[in-house]
């Protein structure tokens, strides 16, 4: 049996490293050719009104190493679907306090990429963050103060915390905020589903929005009960290579070596955006870009 000890130190290393998934989705395909009105038709017809554009949202995704390996699969999806404007700054490691203005020399994010700064600079309307929820003590800006030791206190500060950073991202400008609930843990089950409760409560005291990308990577019926395995989804039967088991009709979610990251390639010491297809990375991005295209 491994000790709870073991696994967190083990844990906190993978953490440190983390890995978008370049490869280009297919294009859509082209739009079918509709037959042409007759002259007479076209004169009888009513004029009609111009549909009203819509925007194409700007969004700023921040986060940990499961941001870090996804961002560039986000961007793809955003732009791909929302025409979207995008900017993205995680660091892998991190929790909601590393972000917060004022932190200083105790926080693993530069001055420069603090939320409220990076608002300011790149006014989008959303900013997506999405944080498993550092339990463990190597964020400085967490004070020692971890799930394992003192359950309450770590749940109290990352509420305060949320809090905290929400109201900078508010005075910094006018973005909505998009909490992404996580996907199960096998070793904390609970913890996260509290933290995703956090989330939850904190968008709506403040008007902000929640995208359940979690439930994309959790089994039916069975949002907290961790998979490294789910049947494929009609997107991926049609797009076979990211049903990775075919003839079982199932996909891998995760590594055999590593049940947070849905990175499929090794986590490695110089975090980067995955390298390979990843079917749950895919549709994390795919659970994010519907609620921010539903809340134009």
């Amino acid at each position: 049996m491994r000790r709870p000890w073991i696994v967190g130190v083990l844990l906190a290393a993978v953490l440190l490293g983390a890995c978008g998934d370049p490869a280009s989705e297919p294009q859509d395909a082209p739009p079918p050719k509709v037959p042409r009105a007759s002259v007479t038709t076209q004169q009888r017809a009513p004029a009609s009104p111009s549909p009203t554009p819509v925007k194409a949202p700007s969004v700023l995704y921040l986060g940990d190493s499961l941001a870090m390996e996804a961002q560039r699969v986000i961007g793809q999806e955003l732009r791909r679907e929302l025409r979207a404007t995008y900017k993205s700054a995680p660091y892998s490691g991190t929790t909601l306090c590393d972000y917060l203005e004022g932190t200083g020399k105790r926080s693993l994010v530069p001055d420069a990429d603090k939320a409220a700064v990076l608002v300011r600079r790149e006014r989008p309307d959303f900013v997506v963050l999405q944080f498993w929820g550092n339990a463990w003590d190597y964020t400085p800006c967490m004070a020692g103060i971890t799930h394992d030791a003192s359950p309450g206190r770590y749940f109290e500060r990352y509420a305060a915390d949320m809090k905290r950073l929400t109201d900078q991202i508010s005075a910094a400008g006018e973005a909505r905020i998009v909490w992404v609930l996580q996907g199960p843990d096998p070793i904390t089950p609970d913890r996260v589903r509290r933290v995703n409760a956090l989330y939850e409560k904190q968008a709506a005291a403040s008007g902000d929005l929640v995208a359940d990308a979690g439930k994309a990577v959790s089994a039916a019926g069975a949002r907290y009960s961790w998979v490294q395995y789910l049947p494929c989804t009609a997107y991926e039967q049609a797009h076979s290579e990211y049903c990775t088991q075919p003839g079982r009709d199932r996909t891998a979610l995760h590594r055999d070596d590593d049940y947070l990251h849905f990175c499929l390639a090794p986590t490695t010491s110089t975090p980067k955006p995955c390298p390979v297809r990843s079917p749950g990375i895919l549709r994390i991005a795919q659970a994010i870009t519907q609620v921010i295209r539903e809340n134009p």
